[in-house]
């Protein structure tokens, strides 16, 4: 099995992600993460949804996607020509004898501290999945108190975008 990137334009419209979550959990796949937002155009929000499965069955099941009404664009994303990038808030444990050594990690990892406390300090990273595991490992000896990580959010290297090429009007899709 592989990971794969799916960077999905769908109508912002309510039931739309509970739809495609639901066609990939009938399909037996586990969803690694995903992430939706909207995009630059009103109306359309982008899901950006990593999958660890075989090529043969993703296909199939994109072209199941591409039959729901709302799914306006479907492309998968070579993680050679896109950005990706994933949130993380990790609140560590630093009272008076570590927090110098807390501070110095957060800057190694080019992160920042959002939030001081008596005995804590809450950092926030950007960047991959590898960085941000390498990150904990290493905050992990000074006492992770509380950890929220975001799902995956991608998009294509250079000039082209999924939105450039024309999508589908109301009209012209199945019902």
């Amino acid at each position: 099995m592989s990971r794969h990137t799916l960077s999905v334009l769908v109508e912002d419209q309510p039931g739309v992600l509970a739809r495609i979550s639901a066609l990939f959990s009938r399909r037996g796949f586990n969803i690694d993460s995903l992430a939706v937002g909207p995009t630059e155009m009103v109306g359309i929000s982008r899901m950006t949804i990593v999958v660890n499965v075989e090529e043969l069955p993703l296909e199939q099941v994109t072209k199941q996607l591409n039959k729901l009404v709302n799914v306006l664009k479907i492309v998968e994303l070579d993680p050679d020509s896109a950005v990706q990038r994933e949130l993380l808030l990790v609140k560590v444990r630093a009272d008076m004898e570590n927090r110098s050594h807390v501070l110095e990690t957060v800057q190694l990892f080019r992160a920042k501290v959002v939030d001081v406390a008596t005995d804590t300090v809450t950092v926030e990273a950007t960047g991959s999945r590898d960085k941000l595991e390498a990150l904990l490992r290493v905050l992990e000896p000074f006492g992770i108190k509380e950890l929220v990580q975001s799902g995956m959010v991608a998009v294509g290297r250079g000039s082209r975008s999924i939105s450039d090429r024309s999508l589908r009007p109301a009209a012209d899709r199945p019902a």
